[in-house]
């Protein structure tokens, strides 16, 4: 009966710790260059995006055309509505993924 016990002990143990590091893993996690930047979307050159270049892409690299409006790139923080983009709407990055215009 003690064995049973303590296994039983084990698993709930071990399914505990397993949950705690799955929430702390999804946790967002700030990284020096995040905390001095922000994401300015629709500034990158193809290829060269940081991240998000929307659907059939996977991430860093993965823009398609150059100042794609769903594709950011990191710059210091406070210029990003001060960067071209010729396929805004603004003619500046965006703070928010956008649609490019013709």
């Amino acid at each position: 009966m003690k064995s049973t016990t303590s296994r039983t002990v084990s698993a709930a143990s071990l399914a505990l710790a397993l949950g705690a590091a799955v929430a702390i893993s999804a946790a967002p996690v700030m990284t020096a260059q995040a905390a001095e930047n922000e994401k300015c979307f629709g500034v990158s050159l193809k290829g060269k995006n940081d991240c998000a270049a929307g659907a059939g892409t996977t991430c860093a690299g993965t823009a398609k055309t150059d100042y794609q409006g769903n594709a950011w790139k990191y710059v210091p923080t406070g210029t990003c509505t001060e960067t071209a983009s010729p396929t805004s709407p603004t003619g500046y990055g965006q703070l928010e993924a956008y649609k490019e215009k013709a």
